[in-house]
């Protein structure tokens, strides 16, 4: 039902020191709106049980859905915390033809019920589990809410980025709204211009949303506290599945070359695209980028058990009635905890022999 992946170095190292959670030091969440419900049953497992009690840093990194998933995951009651997205999320209903307004406010409302009390505190101020929200700055006609004229601007990005991929810098810049006291780089083979900010009271729940304002759907997300002005969007445009790798700073790994590990990926998909413009094309990651990475998937049996024969997407809230996509959706959320009970079989037994090279 589970099936694990590590690129080349991930699988020596692990062969070499057994599969445990000490080899990780970053973790990543991708974009893809309700796909994300297909590893729920992983993150409550991973953060309640694998990583509790946990005393070296681990980075989180995540995009749109996966910027939701590390706000939770960060918090001092990670498994409550993603319970409650879930929750809220699921049952969550528009009208029939929403506007960028209603479905911005939504998810706005979601976002204030991740930070109730001192939640964004908690996030802030975790130097155990250190969150990293990736958001897209758009330029051009891309910033504009205009539907028009944004249309004409993806329009353009998509004919950027089936000519190189590197293009998309025109249009886009990459920010990483962090923890802090992070140190976290990434090693970017499409050299996007990439800031690095620090995550605050004033500016996280900005963040958040930005990182999942989807184009088109939502609203885009103006002049983010710290940041410079402008117009913030979904990480998913440069970030969908991501295609780098990660590393610290050079002075950290100078100090100390152990400090960068291994990446973990629960992942609705064994074959990641690097942004949201490669949904339907052909380019294939680099493989260079999960020389690090261990990626943990459903397989097709698991998928094909689910309702409808499928995983979430975001089409279910105009082909289904909210009654059905619920029930849909509430079945999936509780029949991913077997992918929990896979991966913890796997870790208890040392099942070293199932994990598969990673090759794009």
């Amino acid at each position: 039902m589970l099936e694990i992946y590590a690129g080349k170095n991930a699988l020596k190292t692990i062969q070499e020191q057994g599969f445990n959670q000490e080899l990780f030091t970053h973790f990543l969440g991708a974009s893809g709106g309700p796909k994300w419900f297909t590893v729920f049953g992983l993150d409550k497992y991973l953060f309640g049980e694998f990583f509790h009690n946990r005393n070296t840093e681990l980075n989180l990194l995540g995009s749109s859905a996966g910027a939701f998933r590390a706000a939770c995951l960060t918090q001092s009651n990670p498994v409550q915390a993603i319970e409650g997205l879930a929750y809220n999320y699921a049952n969550m209903v528009y009208s029939k033809k929403p506007s960028a307004k209603e479905i911005s406010t939504k998810a706005a409302d979601i976002v204030n019920q991740l930070f109730t009390d001192n939640r964004a505190d908690e996030v802030i101020n975790n130097n155990i589990f250190k969150a990293h929200f990736l958001v897209a700055k758009c330029n051009g006609l891309t910033a504009s809410d205009n539907k028009v004229m944004q249309t004409a601007g993806l329009f353009n990005s998509w004919l950027l980025n089936k000519l190189d991929r590197k293009l998309l810098a025109k249009q886009y810049q990459r920010y990483i709204f962090k923890q802090p006291s992070s140190n976290l780089l990434i090693n970017d083979p499409y050299n996007f211009n990439t800031v690095y900010q620090n995550l605050t009271r004033e500016n996280i729940k900005s963040a958040v949303l930005a990182s999942g304002s989807i184009p088109l759907v939502m609203s885009g997300v103006k002049n983010i506290q710290g940041a410079a002005k402008g117009t913030y969007r979904d990480g998913g445009i440069i970030d969908y599945h991501f295609d780098f790798s990660l590393q610290k700073s050079s002075v950290v790994t100078k100090n100390n070359p152990n400090e960068c590990g291994l990446t973990l990926y629960p992942h609705f998909s064994s074959e990641p695209k690097a942004g949201w413009f490669d949904k339907n094309s052909t380019r294939k990651v680099l493989a260079s980028s999960y020389d690090n990475t261990v990626l943990l998937s459903p397989s097709k049996k698991f998928i094909k058990s689910l309702p409808f024969s499928k995983i979430p997407d975001r089409t279910d809230f105009t082909k289904l009635d909210a009654n059905t996509r619920i029930n849909y959706w509430q079945q999936v959320l509780t029949q991913t905890d077997i992918l929990a009970e896979c991966f913890h079989e796997f870790v208890t037994k040392q099942g070293i022999s199932q994990i598969k090279a990673f090759t794009p």
